[in-house]
């Protein structure tokens, strides 16, 4: 269970080995790292490739390496593969890829994410039908940015993700505030952009189910960026869940919230991929009435 990957490391078995890999991007190389699925008990059947999900960090100038990590072995040890992305704009390749972001925050990142999980697929490892982009934060921004400008995931989930901009500098503390003018620009002058790239502006482009997760105490990334996401999805009538959690702030840190929000979380991959994954509470999905 979710519940002993986050209290036990399980048998070492079960655990993924982390391949660090490099993908063709527009006009640039980006960098990741591939945990394959792997459970000694069961094999994948004759000719099928495995789901995967593009795991987006936040920060978002931070850096993955390869690592023990609980949440991607539950993933894998259950027949999803892992693409954990150092998008540009990521530290630990050069001051050239660290900068590829300014500016362009919702364009770079997305991009190179979609890059990464195009060349799993092209190397015969996952299935082009069967992809996912999972993130928190900012990472959850790149997730509804991709969801919303593109069309190569099956679905997505956002982790107490920015949603919309000129609301979130006003709202948020003056660090990240401040951030937001490297990443996009400053205001008033790039008001335009912040209303083109924020996803809350672009549902229109969104075609799949979306699970937002929120805690309720967020002062970062408030309640209000994924409750104006939800009901732009309501108006366009997009399966989607929006899960909230009281009492808990910018990143979960109460385990039973852990729990719930990836059992849920693997819940909504399986009824979006076709499977039905054992032993977890069926995530109830919001849809339009008939």
């Amino acid at each position: 269970s979710v519940r002993s990957s986050f209290e036990s490391i399980p048998d070492v078995e079960y655990l993924p080995a982390g391949r660090q890999v490099t993908f063709p991007g527009p006009d640039r190389e980006v960098h990741a790292i591939e945990y394959a699925p792997r459970n000694p008990s069961y094999e994948g059947l004759d000719g099928e490739l495995p789901p995967y999900v593009a795991f987006v960090h936040g920060g978002p100038t931070a850096h993955v390496a390869p690592a023990l990590n609980p949440v991607f072995a539950y993933f894998t040890s259950r027949g999803i593969g892992v693409v954990d992305v150092n998008y540009g704009g990521s530290s630990g390749y050069g001051r050239e890829y660290r900068n590829r972001l300014r500016g362009q925050w919702g364009v770079v990142d997305v991009e190179d994410t979609i890059a990464a999980v195009r060349g799993l697929a092209d190397a015969g490892l996952a299935d082009p039908n069967r992809l996912a982009i999972e993130g928190g934060s900012a990472g959850g921004w790149t997730v509804l940015a991709a969801l919303t400008s593109s069309d190569v995931f099956a679905c997505g989930a956002s982790y107490f993700g920015v949603a919309e901009l000129e609301m979130f500098v006003a709202e948020t503390h003056d660090f990240e505030s401040r951030y937001i003018d490297g990443l996009i620009g400053p205001l008033p002058e790039a008001l335009d952009l912040y209303r083109t790239r924020a996803p809350v502006n672009n549902v229109d482009g969104l075609s799949c189910p979306v699970l937002l997760l929120q805690g309720l105490d967020d002062p970062i990334v408030p309640p209000s960026q994924a409750e104006r996401f939800r009901d732009a999805m309501v108006e366009k009538g997009i399966p989607h869940a929006y899960l909230t959690y009281a009492g808990e702030s910018h990143g979960f840190r109460k385990l039973e919230t852990q729990v719930n929000a990836r059992e849920s979380e693997l819940s909504f991959y399986g009824q979006v991929m076709g499977f039905t994954p054992p032993g977890i509470p069926e995530l109830e999905l919001w849809r339009p009435s008939s």
